[in-house]
């Protein structure tokens, strides 16, 4: 049975090459219009095919971690470029059926003259199967990572978007804050008020707390943070529009506000700073 399997091994493998044309054949039109106007020539995908092909061969008679490992790189290889040019998730698993049936037809005839035993074709799928399988694995895992990239580029682009840099007037802007402070949020505030500070040249960053329904202790000591590393910076934090449950919180909880720059509201700023 072993010489079976090295026979029909090294015969997949001799025809790499035109069985990887033969695939680019059967492939649907759609698909093959797509991949025409990827980053890779019909060269490449062509010998990209024919890689996985001879693996495919060769794991009828070779060392079995080195070919798993072979074909691991070829579906990451593959599962990026496919991401890289926006083939969709099921274009590119349809692709891999193709080479399951390009290699049975065109050995179909040659097996049935040689009549090779039935266990022995079984051994041939119990071989390749497996690896077309972690292939199929590897792919969705590609897609979900690229796919969990984007979802985190656009959610830090809304965070970003919920705390907001407004330009009032020379070297002078607020940032309205709006719903709850936890800690996330707190250093995306921190982060985001010292980088803007920084790019507008501010002197002045009003801190509007209007928006914010409650604040808790954690809060608190994260706005402190802030407006310290404001301070260090250079740039004066003004705090206005805390709410009268705020302001019970702070009292109830003890906690020292009477350092922090406070104004009772927006308007007592801004009339203050045209003032100076």
């Amino acid at each position: 049975m072993e010489s079976e399997l090295q026979y029909i091994g090294k015969k997949i493998v001799e025809n790499q090459l035109k069985l990887a044309e033969n695939l680019g054949l059967i492939q649907d039109s759609e698909y093959r219009e797509r991949l025409r106007y990827s980053d890779a020539s019909e060269e490449q995908l062509i010998e990209w095919r024919s890689m996985l092909i001879s693996y495919l061969g060769e794991s009828l008679y070779s060392n079995k971690q080195e070919i798993e490992k072979k074909v691991k790189d070829w579906a990451r290889m593959i599962g990026e470029y496919s991401i890289r040019n926006h083939v969709p998730l099921v274009d590119t698993l349809r692709a891999l059926t193709y080479y399951r049936s390009v290699i049975w037809d065109a050995f179909t005839e040659e097996l049935e003259k040689r009549q090779f035993a039935a266990i022995t074709m079984l051994n041939v799928s119990k071989k390749i199967d497996p690896l077309l399988d972690s292939i199929t694995e590897i792919f969705g895992d590609e897609f979900e990572k690229h796919n969990k990239n984007l979802m985190n580029i656009a959610y830090s682009a809304l965070e970003e978007l919920s705390v907001p840099i407004v330009p009032v007037y020379e070297n002078t802007a607020i940032v309205p804050v709006i719903g709850e402070i936890d800690p996330d949020r707190a250093k995306l505030i921190m982060d985001i008020t010292l980088r803007e500070s920084t790019k507008l040249n501010l002197k002045v960053l009003i801190i509007d707390l209007s928006g914010v329904p409650m604040i808790d202790e954690t809060a608190t000591h994260k706005i402190g943070e802030i407006i310290n590393a404001l301070k260090l910076t250079g740039v004066e934090a003004i705090l206005t529009g805390i709410r009268p449950r705020i302001a019970e919180t702070i009292i109830r909880l003890g906690l020292d506000f009477q350092s922090f720059n406070i104004r009772g509201s927006l308007r007592q700023i801004l009339n203050e700073l045209q003032a100076r």
